[in-house]
């Protein structure tokens, strides 16, 4: 827990330590209206006490709980506001380290626990630094404080005082044993059923096509009834508490008038004012020490959860990324848009079985190279070595000669204008999406944009959208089709000017018409441009440099379409399942 706070900055501790002196003059003037009620007390029954001497002890009190309030407002202050600042600072730091994070490290938290950590946790933590500045450091130095003041002055007094502590101890060790694990649990609970949430978001269409909405609600209620069940029992030990709590301040504040009026009734007359004057002084501080054990245990219900959060931020901050970057930020300029693969091998973390086993091949600036083979062959994984998604397991994956670890992230990300096989699209309008990113030049033009989405084939459907080029897309492209969208994703690869082109499938979703027209004007307008595509249509491919097959993770045939017609079975057999032999010859 205590790892966390070393994200706070000297100013945040600054002005915890300016919060510590309030925090103790707060304390100070509140242990003192028990002296000034004292004395009052003697003043009403002494005779001939003058009713000046009555006000100015009044006037005392009113200016200590006056200064009182002042502390604590200017404690709440400094406590929001680091707080604030160290939550902040924490939500980016988290952001920035899940961004430099490789697909490992996704995979290893899940995109739900991130978001929960990022969210969820960090108001925990939030939580506990804007309560705890004001009671945990209070606390103690309250008991202490009033536990010296009320030494002395009377050992039957002590004794009812120490009986209401005793309980108090008793129920906080109630409280650790039994419901701060629940605590714990809870946010491994929070996390399944966000998870479950958002997978039912995002597969509603599916869930609908398939009248699941009864087995995701099943799904959902499990989730929530187990999240709501640990809450009720957590709810219900703390509930506890302030029944409890109200039960031991009344019985302390009647135990110690009931020992005072015994005494008071023993006590010889001159004695009976100093009795009383010290049980008026006694049950003030003594109401005081109990108030500083409410809310240490106030911090006790704050604490568990704030705890696990804390633990759960560090691991994904102290988490090292697997794959880091390198020093160069140029390749060979003797090379530049050269792809090569040199008996590359992979396996996925944590699995037995390889991938891609001994892959070797090389394109050359300007040249297409296309990948094709059955689902599960490797192509996309094989693809996703080239910007260093994952590191190859053996061999090595070049680029202009150099390979991909040696290069600086930004450096390599600048080389490739990369096109997945889902096409992203992010908030914002049109322009913004197929200008998005930094390349290291200068940011794209209106012009740019037009011409780049012209040669994706996007130009009729953008200009006819209200708006045009600076018309809305939603989150996630949800108000474009999918064509429209692999087109946009296409767009942005064009308008980034990279030397290598990586199109991982993304003309699936593309009619043959638009497809081959769309190839042309990129072979046409990108010419010197190293183009890698994943494809499983022939006629998408059919124009290839070179064509590479994969079965199995291994290279099976490599050449142009003519080649393989004669050369590879496995090319042959897709072929033929997809092309007429007219076609075909």
């Amino acid at each position: 827990m205590l790892r966390i706070f070393k994200y706070l900055k000297l100013k945040e501790w600054l002005q915890a330590a300016i919060s510590l002196i309030f925090i103790i003059t707060q304390v100070w003037l509140d242990l003192k209206l028990p002296d000034y009620m004292a004395g009052i007390t003697k003043l009403v029954q002494m005779p001939g006490s003058k009713m000046s001497d009555i006000w100015e002890q009044g006037i005392y009190m009113l200016l200590c709980a006056f200064g009182s309030v002042i502390s604590a407002i200017i404690v709440g202050f400094f406590a929001a506001r680091i707080a604030a600042s160290f939550s902040q600072r924490l939500r980016s730091m988290l952001f920035s380290k899940v961004d430099s994070f490789s697909m490992e490290e996704i995979n290893r938290f899940s995109t739900s626990s991130l978001i929960t950590r990022s969210t969820n946790d960090i108001t925990q933590i939030q939580m506990l630094v804007t309560m705890g500045l004001q009671m945990i450091i209070k606390a103690p130095i309250m008991a202490v404080w009033a536990i010296t003041k009320i030494a002395g002055k009377g050992f039957e007094w002590s004794l009812a005082t120490g009986a209401a502590v005793l309980v108090l101890v008793v129920m906080i060790a109630f409280i650790m044993v039994f419901v701060i694990p629940k605590f714990k649990k809870m946010q491994m609970l929070t996390d399944n059923l966000n998870q479950v949430t958002r997978e039912n978001l995002t597969g509603l269409r599916v869930v609908r096509a398939y009248n699941a909405e009864n087995y995701q609600e099943e799904k959902f209620e499990k989730a929530n009834d187990e999240l709501t069940g640990t809450q009720l029992y957590t709810s219900r030990g703390m509930a506890v508490m302030m029944p409890v709590m109200s039960m031991i301040m009344s019985g302390i504040s009647l135990a110690i008038y009931w020992i005072g009026a015994y005494l008071i009734d023993g006590a010889q007359a001159m004695d009976k004012l100093t009795i009383f004057s010290n049980m008026v002084v006694f049950s003030s501080y003594a109401v005081q020490v109990i108030m500083s054990f409410m809310m240490l245990i106030m911090l006790f219900i704050l604490m568990p959860r704030a705890t696990v959060s804390a633990r759960r931020i560090n691991e994904v901050l102290d988490t090292q990324p697997t794959i880091l970057d390198g020093l160069l930020t140029e390749g060979n300029l003797s090379l530049t848009g050269e792809v090569e693969f040199k008996n590359v091998s992979f396996r996925y973390p944590g699995a037995a079985e390889y991938v891609l086993q001994d892959v070797s091949f090389s394109v050359k600036k300007g040249e297409t190279i296309a990948f094709i083979g059955s689902t599960g062959s490797g192509k996309s994984t094989l693809i996703n070595l080239v910007p260093r998604f994952f590191d190859a397991t053996e061999g090595e994956v070049l680029i202009d000669g150099i390979n991909v670890k040696d290069y600086k992230g930004e450096a390599l990300y600048n080389k490739i204008g990369y096109v997945p096989q889902k096409a992203v699209l992010f908030r914002g309008r049109v322009s913004s999406n197929v200008a998005y990113g930094e390349n290291g030049k200068e940011p794209a033009t209106i012009e740019q944009i037009k011409q780049a989405v012209s040669i994706a084939q996007g130009s009729d459907f953008v200009e006819a959208m209200d708006g045009g080029y600076n018309a809305d897309i939603s989150q996630g492209g949800k108000n474009v089709s999918g064509g429209q969208k692999q087109r946009l994703a296409i767009a942005r690869a064009v308008s980034r000017k990279p030397e290598i082109y990586i199109f991982d499938d993304s003309f699936s979703a593309l009619d043959y018409k638009t497809d081959r027209v769309l190839r042309s004007a990129l072979k046409k307008e990108t010419s010197g441009v190293t183009s890698m595509i994943i494809a499983q249509r022939i006629g998408t491919i059919i124009d290839a440099d070179k064509i590479i097959v994969l079965d199995e993770g291994r290279v099976v045939g490599e050449g142009t379409h003519k080649e393989l017609l004669t050369t590879c079975q496995v090319y042959k057999e897709i072929a033929m399942s997809q092309l007429s032999e007219e076609e075909l010859a």
